[in-house]
């Protein structure tokens, strides 16, 4: 069956744990979706690991849109989640309920995610006034990296742990089904799952939170740019692409592909017939 937002809320009630992973293509999605996973989040994260930029910053509302849609055909069970980029949102709360509606109209996405707690609790409020299903994200925000000076973690000091807690409530009372929390500390995590009714889904914040995100790329060394600490690698698919790339290039260069078996055949009379036409 469809995973709906009730389900999030469900699993949060009966303690049972949420899985969510990123895709952004539709033969992933489908992999996922068949392997049980909860959601999928179609992240920004597609700049860095499908983009090739240095960052989340470049991504557009069409790379969004034009993703999303393609995940939503393989999840046929999975609560497809899809980010809100960098400036569709942070210009004003009209903005942002428009570019999310666009999200779940053209992206066929079931819910939208941004990044941001207090400063932003007007216009989550106004997406899910919209009947727009909100999941949000506080911690390290990623469309944050250079106000944060990089990638670093988030509320390891009284001050900034404050903040936190304060974004969190935000997100909740702004009526966001959701939230995660990234590169939070896990007793700070932990806490803040414990004082919240909605789940929290962690990505470097330990296992206290309701439910996991990790980015598939990582999780399946196929990106190697750069692995945070949180990652868990499950395989090692980079090699073994990377392997069965080079055994191709050099079949095809020795002649040994293709074969007898990986080609078609015709009749010998209609082949002798075009050559003594030719």
């Amino acid at each position: 069956m469809k995973n709906t937002t009730v389900t999030f809320k469900n699993k949060k009630t009966d303690g049972e744990k949420i899985t969510m992973l990123t895709a952004y293509d539709y033969t992933t999605a489908k992999l996922e979706d068949e392997a049980g996973v909860d959601s999928i989040l179609v992240g920004d994260s597609l700049g860095m690991v499908i983009m090739g930029y240095d960052s989340t910053l470049s991504v557009t509302m069409e790379d969004m849109i034009h993703h999303s849609k393609i995940v939503a055909r393989g999840a046929k069970n999975a609560l497809v989640v899809t980010d809100m980029p960098f400036m569709s949102y942070q210009t004003s709360v009209y903005d942002a309920v428009v570019n999310a509606g666009r999200l779940i109209k053209e992206g066929h996405a079931d819910a939208v995610k941004l990044e941001g707690g207090v400063k932003f609790e007007e216009h989550i409020r106004k997406i899910v006034d919209a009947s727009i299903p909100v999941v949000g994200h506080i911690g390290m925000t990623p469309q944050s990296v250079n106000s944060f000076g990089g990638f670093k973690v988030q509320g390891k000091n009284i001050d900034d742990a404050k903040r936190i807690i304060d974004d969190a409530k935000a997100v909740e009372r702004a009526g966001a089904f959701a939230v995660v929390l990234e590169c939070v500390p896990t007793p700070l995590a932990t806490y803040i799952t414990e004082i919240l009714s909605i789940p929290t889904i962690g990505i470097g914040a330990g296992n206290g939170c309701d439910g996991q995100v990790l980015v598939y790329q990582d999780m399946l060394g196929m990106y190697s740019d750069f692995t945070p600490k949180f990652v868990k690698k499950y395989g090692e698919l980079g090699e073994s692409m990377k392997n069965c790339f080079k055994q191709y290039c050099s079949e095809v260069k020795n002649g040994t592909f293709p074969k007898e078996e990986n080609s078609f055949k015709m009749s010998e009379e209609v082949m002798k017939q075009i050559t003594e036409e030719e």
